[in-house]
């Protein structure tokens, strides 16, 4: 679990004090020339760190509850501020169409700040999954070098079977070749008795 400090609280409210400033810039930003342009350009990369800062220090989903609530916070303030001040930022009358004005820079900084907390989620996760990325490679040479050494064993055994049947069908056709042997020599000495029997039988007549 990430440790967080109160001084890590800092950056939230630096977010809200750079929303809090916007309200005071023009709305024209076009109309009013580059000065004005780069003035937002410029808050809305101090939003983007903020919003880097805050989940490199209060964590993605802590973070983000965080910035949720500063952009609440801000948009109220905003709309309360631009009511009670309407003569002070220009507007004749208070309009609905202003306060929505108001309120969308307020979400424009703030999804800023959201959108460095992305980014930044994206670069930690992406280095996550780099060593899991390593370690699902090694997983896989390994497999596949046990696969091979599993063929070859597999193949070795196939050999000495072969090897052990073709030993034991020379053995047995031995067998089976002394046993012919056997029988013709028995055979042979079975007919050589009858002809000695019968050459006695015919010696005593």
């Amino acid at each position: 679990m990430i440790e967080r400090k109160k001084t890590y609280y800092l950056t939230p409210g630096l977010l809200a004090v750079i929303i809090f400033a916007s309200n005071f810039l023009s709305t024209d930003i076009f109309k009013a020339g580059y000065q004005n342009f780069s003035v937002w350009f410029v808050l809305s990369i101090f939003a983007f760190a903020c919003g880097w800062l805050i989940n490199k220090t209060l964590a993605y989903n802590h973070g983000g509850k965080i910035v949720f609530a500063v952009i609440v916070a801000s948009s109220f303030i905003s709309v309360m501020l631009v009511s009670m001040f309407s003569g002070y930022f220009g507007l004749s009358e208070l309009l609905v169409e202003n306060m929505i004005l108001y309120i969308l820079r307020t979400i424009t900084l703030g999804a800023m700040a959201f959108f460095g907390m992305v980014i930044c989620e994206l670069i930690i996760l992406q280095r996550e999954a780099g060593p899991a990325k390593h370690k699902e490679d090694d997983s896989k040479k390994v497999l596949a070098n046990a696969q091979r050494e599993a063929q070859i064993l597999l193949e070795e055994a196939k050999l000495k079977a072969d090897k052990m049947i073709y030993q034991v069908q020379q053995g047995v056709n031995e067998m089976v070749e002394r046993k012919n042997q056997v029988e013709r020599r028995l055979k042979e000495f079975i007919a050589a008795e009858r002809e000695l029997i019968k050459k006695y039988e015919s010696e005593e007549e």
